[in-house]
C-alpha cells in the first residue's frame, strides 16, 4: 500500500509503502474526518510544536515587520485543510483546532482571529481542501497544483507566489514531493530579495534517505537558523507493523532563511 494524495481518484503524489496513506481524508470537503481520524485517533500533536518553533525563531521578525506597517506574504505549501496555518497564523493549539473542527458547522469559520497581518496562500493538490480553506477564511488565496507535475498555469502561479513570499511553511509534507519538485518550488523563494523564512518538517522513521537528500538541498540554498525535535502523531497499525517497536512518528522541525538577508 503506498501513501499518496489523490486527485480525481488517481494517485498523483506517492511516498514509500511503509507509511500510512490518508487519501480519502484529503479529498473530503471539510476537515472533520481529518480531525476524527488523525487528530483524535492518532493523537496528532505536531502543530503545537510547529507553533512553538515559529514563535521562537520567526515570530519576533514578523512582529517587527508588522510594527513597521507591513503585511507579510505567507504560504502554506502542501497545506491540506490548513491546520498548521491555524496554529501559526491564528495562534491556535491542537485542542483549539480540534474544537474548531469538531463538526461540519463549527469548522465553517475560524474560531480565532489572525495574530499577525498576513496575506495567506494555500498550495495543495486537493481542490476540496483548498476550497474549504478559502471559504472558512484560513486562506486568502489558493493554488491547486500537482507539484510533481504541474500544469504551465499552476507552475507560473506557484513560482510567482513563492517569489513574493516572506514566510513559507511546509510541515510533514515534503515527503510527498520528489526532489526536483522541491527544488523547483523553493528556487523562486531563494532568489527573492529581502529577508524570508522557511519552516519545514522532516518525518522519522519514514523515507530517511530522501529526508537527508532534502536537507542537503535546502542547506545548499538557504541559511540554517534553528531546529526542534518533537512528536508528530502515533503510528497507525500498518506503520507499527512495518516498524516493530515504534509507537510514535517523530519530527525534526527546521527553520531556514534566505542567505545573506538577515
Amino acid at each position: 500500500m503506498s501513501d499518496s494524495k489523490e486527485k480525481g481518484g488517481k494517485a498523483a503524489i506517492k511516498t514509500e509503502e511503509k507509511k500510512q496513506h490518508f487519501d480519502d481524508i484529503y479529498v473530503q470537503k471539510d476537515p472533520v474526518a481529518f480531525k476524527e481520524r488523525i487528530i483524535d485517533a492518532l493523537d496528532y500533536i505536531s502543530d503545537d510544536f510547529n507553533r512553538q518553533t515559529f514563535d521562537r525563531l520567526i515570530l519576533p521578525w514578523c512582529e517587527r515587520q508588522a510594527g513597521d506597517g507591513k503585511t507579510l506574504n505567507y504560504v502554506d505549501l502542501c497545506s491540506c485543510f490548513g491546520n498548521t496555518t491555524l496554529a501559526i497564523a491564528h495562534g491556535m493549539n491542537v485542542e483549539q483546532i480540534r474544537e474548531n473542527w469538531k463538526d461540519t458547522e463549527s469548522c465553517r469559520r475560524v474560531a480565532q482571529p489572525r495574530r499577525l497581518p498576513l496575506r495567506t496562500t494555500g498550495i495543495d493538490i486537493s481542490g476540496n481542501a483548498l476550497a474549504y480553506g478559502k471559504e472558512a477564511g484560513v486562506f486568502d488565496e489558493i493554488i491547486e497544483a500537482d507539484l510533481n507535475a504541474p500544469s504551465a498555469d499552476a507552475r507560473a502561479a506557484v513560482e510567482r507566489t513563492m517569489g513574493e513570499a516572506d514566510v513559507v511553511i511546509s510541515t510533514a509534507s515534503l515527503v510527498y514531493l520528489q526532489l526536483p519538485a522541491i527544488e523547483a518550488v523553493i528556487d523562486p523563494f531563494v532568489r527573492s530579495p529581502g529577508e524570508g523564512y522557511l519552516l519545514v518538517n522532516f518525518l522519522n522513521p519514514f523515507a530517511l534517505e530522501k529526508a537527508d537528500a532534502t536537507k542537503r538541498l535546502l542547506l545548499d540554498k538557504l541559511e540554517f537558523v534553528g531546529s526542534t525535535a518533537s512528536r508528530h502523531r502515533r503510528m497507525s497499525a500498518l506503520e507499527q507493523g512495518n516498524y516493530p517497536g515504534e509507537e510514535w512518528a517523530l519530527l525534526e522541525l527546521w527553520v531556514l532563511r534566505r542567505k545573506g538577508k538577515a
